[in-house]
């Protein structure tokens, strides 16, 4: 049965015997192509360079600080064929929520690029480290090296912004990601004919999952770019002929807006897949001008980002659904003795199915407040209306979503207390017309303080990501509290409408 498993996750070996010499990824920047019969050529030798270099085994764990390069889409297939473990790690985050994480997963390696090597010199835990480009895979011969993962082999353990302020590892298994793309392939009629350009960052599971590994899977063609460029995704979705898109809300109106966007020939693509929260209408309607139809959907790290899928033909008539459950996933809403919920009933969205992480690195607390009896929590607020459509109505506990990444406020907070003269503090997410929403920091200061915004400011710089840090501040009197001393969120949510409402006259 092991054997089996083993053979079953070997995609490459497989697309290396049925289609050779089809094209499998390209760099959008350079024009790089390769076949899969070199991918899987690359990947065999890659886990043989990894091996006699850098004694990597099974279990291992191997962290990467890169940006979307194809070195690594080939080092983490080269890792699955030893049974290790890739660890994708924001490039983006500070020193110290770095330091967090490599010293939480204990690498036996850290793969980085050159300009993350003061990053790398700087953490607590130190361990072997080499510069992407230097893995060559090509020099060692791989002839004899056997494929070692099996279905629960840990294949990424990639880190999400944690709600108690440190991050948490989620172990992803390969069963997962196939069955993840099972659910994809079919609920997107994947073929080996589709293309696609990728362009979200490795470091998050949609980077990976969304399209990346169902696509190579099912043998399709991958165009990969470095970062996000509306105009460069625009141009090369038209050249390659894509036939799916994925965006966030805030990436397809940058795109939408690019000058060359009413000019760009995107016949080719089908239907462009939206997800991390619900489109606007209006953009729905400049997309479907353009003839593409717009897929709305759910997921998250714990569970794989192709849980729940809205049929295109439905993107206007349930406007802000996420549709239904995609294949071979149970969902239910229950209330919080976790009794299940009828049709119109907001409660809290559980999932169970084949695609569920394995559980949090290193963290069982964390792992059994998460699942139960085979069902996570997913920490969302859902309803369900008389036609069996799900809608998203609240987030993961006091999460806003910012540009499409994910900020807890529980970390900001944290960090913020931290800065001299501040007795208080509670952060929310505001809506923003470009990124979304933002956060706001409500702040009670110390007596006979003077507040420094620009000092405070600059000190979350050096301690967040720049996507965390708040872009508003307020400072209070005293934050505003219930019986129990707790601060109360939702009165700082009527303070902020409160006061829109007097400056604009109307809600908005």
């Amino acid at each position: 049965m092991e054997e089996q498993n083993r053979f079953e996750l070997d995609w490459l070996q497989k697309w290396n015997q049925y289609s050779p010499a089809a094209i499998a990824l390209q760099d959008g920047d350079t024009g790089r192509t390769l076949t899969y019969s070199q991918f899987f050529l690359k990947a065999c030798r890659g886990a043989a360079e990894l091996k006699s270099k850098f004694g990597i085994q099974p279990g291992d764990r191997v962290a990467v600080l890169s940006t979307n390069e194809l070195e690594y889409v080939f080092l983490f297939f080269a890792l699955q064929r030893l049974g290790a473990t890739l660890v994708p790690v924001n490039f983006r985050l500070t020193l110290r929520e770095i330091d967090h994480i490599i010293s939480d997963c204990e690498p036996k390696l850290v793969v980085h690029q050159s300009e993350f090597t003061e990053i790398v010199k700087h953490l607590a835990f130190q361990t072997q480290s080499v510069l992407l480009s230097k893995l060559s895979f090509d020099e060692v011969e791989s002839s004899e090296l056997k494929f070692q993962s099996t279905a629960k082999t840990a294949a990424m353990i990639i880190y999400t912004s944690g709600t108690t302020g440190a991050p948490k590892g989620a172990v992803i298994s390969h069963e997962m990601i196939f069955w993840n793309s099972v659910n994809t392939t079919w609920r997107l009629n994947i073929s080996q004919d589709d293309c696609t350009v990728i362009f979200l960052p490795f470091f998050h599971t949609g980077g990976w999952n969304v399209l990346t590994t169902p696509f190579l899977h099912r043998g399709a063609k991958i165009v990969l770019l470095k970062k996000f460029d509306g105009d460069q995704i625009l141009e090369l979705s038209e050249k390659e002929k894509a036939t799916l898109l994925f965006g966030v809300p805030t990436t397809m109106d940058m795109m939408a807006r690019s000058n060359t966007f009413p000019t760009r020939d995107l016949s080719h693509i089908r239907y462009a897949i939206v997800g991390g929260e619900p489109m606007p209408l209006e953009l729905i309607h400049i997309w479907h001008q353009k003839g593409i139809p717009i897929r709305q959907g759910y997921g998250l790290t714990e569970f794989g980002p192709n849980a729940f899928s809205l049929n295109e033909q439905d993107a206007l008539r349930k406007i802000g659904s996420i549709g239904f459950p995609n294949f071979y996933i149970a969902a239910k809403i229950v209330d919080e003795l976790g009794a299940e919920l009828g049709a119109g009933k907001i409660g809290e969205l559980w999932l169970k199915g084949p695609m569920c992480m394995t559980g949090y690195w290193k963290n069982p607390q964390a792992t059994a407040e998460t699942i139960t009896d085979g069902w996570l929590h997913t920490g969302d607020l859902v309803r369900k209306d008389e036609d069996g459509y799900f809608y998203v109505v609240g987030r993961k506990k006091d999460m806003f979503k910012s540009g499409g990444e994910n900020v807890y406020p529980a970390e900001l907070e944290k960090v913020i207390r931290g800065y001299p003269g501040i007795r208080e503090v509670a952060v929310i997410g505001v809506p923003d017309q470009k990124w979304g929403e933002v956060g706001k920091a409500f702040l009670a200061i110390e007596h006979k303080t003077h507040f420094d915004q620009t000092g405070l400011n600059h000190y979350c710089l050096e301690n967040l990501a720049k996507f965390k840090v708040p872009k508003y501040f307020q400072v209070l009197p005293d934050l505003p509290k219930g019986d129990s001393g707790k601060i109360l969120k939702r009165k700082l949510v009527e303070i902020e409408l409160s006061q829109k409402t007097s400056q604009n006259g109307t809600l908005s």
